[in-house]
């Protein structure tokens, strides 16, 4: 563990407060957790005998936050990370802050960089400290490379996808694609067959080309695991929306009002505006949206200098950009629950919020032991206050 161990409880355990559950907001419920599982959520009154029930309480309950795309926090960066240890740094920000789950993001870089970290993240993965490993790259669009480096990119190499696989060793939970880029059919059916999720991202293609891409990885999943691929920070890094060309942003809402693909969005007031927020909510729904943080290292810490893989960032008045002429967004700052109180306060109902901050990643992982305060799930909890702030975190049935 890092420096935020756990701190053992008796179990039986009863928290009582405001349960915010997949169908609605509970104002006064109960959660009980036995060890390291929840076995019963309801209304505080329907408690069954012989649970002692607390006092009423003004807490918020969440479930604990999955994000699906994270690539460092506290300081550390998983594209950086020198050891477990390092890449623990991250992992430990992100939690004490409500995120339970996290998936261990890398950048496009040379292809032994990529084998090197990508064995580093499989040890935290086989701890159990991250539940998986994304990565951003190296199959991209250079003309849509955002804080990613272009001289790294790659045509597609199902090969190189395979090897990477081996060394994460089982933990290969997704990568980012451009549907344009030559191989990048090959690499589709690469990603499924060792059973990583393929996502639409740092694109530059046509509609018709993510069309075709999404019907081929949706066909493939469907005959696999029956998840879903997902789309890399819808707009972000993504040919702009245009009426007479609508590209990849108009393909990939469609495939997730279709129920074939999930969005990722990046929800934190810097990458997107509240109102483009709100109306993803609106065109898709909750149940096919991820909120994400695309965090760096400097999440959770003060404005200065840090890096993204090979690429230097600066950040000022809280927005991460690349040091150079180009002053591209470099991530994100927030953590998830900053991302989550984001949209409540654009006027998100806060059970869709919750909903595409926790459910959905889940069950894009195929985690449906996480994800959701429901019996027979995780005993992972965020205890926060009226505003949303955290007040507690339980991840596996232990305060952290």
């Amino acid at each position: 563990m890092g420096k935020d161990d756990p701190v053992s409880i008796e179990t039986p355990l009863v928290l009582r407060g405001r349960l915010v559950l997949p169908r609605g907001v509970l104002d006064d419920g109960a959660v009980v957790v036995d060890d390291a599982t929840i076995v019963w959520v309801g209304p505080a009154e329907r408690l069954p005998r012989g649970w002692v029930l607390p006092a009423v309480s003004d807490a918020t309950i969440l479930p604990g936050l999955v994000d699906l795309h994270c690539h460092g926090g506290g300081g550390a960066s998983f594209p950086d990370a020198v050891d477990a240890a390092d890449a623990q740094r991250a992992v430990d920000e992100h939690r004490r802050h409500g995120t339970t789950s996290l998936v261990a993001s890398l950048v496009t870089a040379a292809p032994e960089v990529l084998l090197a970290q990508t064995a580093l993240l499989a040890d935290l993965a086989d701890a159990g400290e991250i539940v998986g490993i994304h990565l951003e790259g190296p199959f991209l669009s250079a003309d849509r490379c955002g804080a990613q480096n272009p001289a790294d990119m790659l045509a597609g190499d199902p090969d190189l996808v395979r090897a990477i696989a081996g060394s994460a060793r089982g933990h290969l939970a997704t990568m980012t694609v451009a549907p344009e880029v030559p191989g990048a059919d090959a690499v589709l059916e690469a990603l499924v067959d060792v059973g990583a999720v393929p996502s639409i991202g740092h694109t530059d293609a046509s509609a018709e080309q993510v069309d075709e891409a999404v019907d081929r990885a949706f066909d493939l999943l469907a005959a696999t695991s029956n998840r879903r691929l997902t789309a890399t920070h819808l707009f972000n890094g993504m040919r702009p929306l245009h009426h007479r060309d609508p590209g990849p942003i108009a393909a990939c809402l469609a495939a997730a009002a279709r129920g074939e693909l999930v969005v990722e969005l990046i929800a934190d007031g810097t990458h997107l505006a509240d109102g483009t927020v709100r109306s993803v909510f609106d065109l898709v729904g909750a149940g096919s949206i991820a909120l994400v943080t695309d965090a760096m290292a400097a999440a959770g810490m003060p404005d200065g200098e840090y890096r993204l893989g090979p690429m230097a960032v600066r950040v000022a008045d809280g927005v991460a950009r690349i040091a150079d002429e180009t002053g591209a967004i470099a991530g994100g700052v927030a953590h998830l629950l900053d991302v989550v109180r984001r949209v409540v306060a654009a006027g998100i109902p806060l059970e869709d919020a919750v909903l595409a901050a926790a459910t959905v990643p889940a069950d894009v992982l195929g985690r449906r032991d996480l994800g959701a305060l429901a019996a027979g799930r995780r005993a992972d909890l965020v205890v926060t206050d009226d505003d949303l702030v955290p007040v507690r975190v339980m991840r596996g049935g232990a305060w952290v």
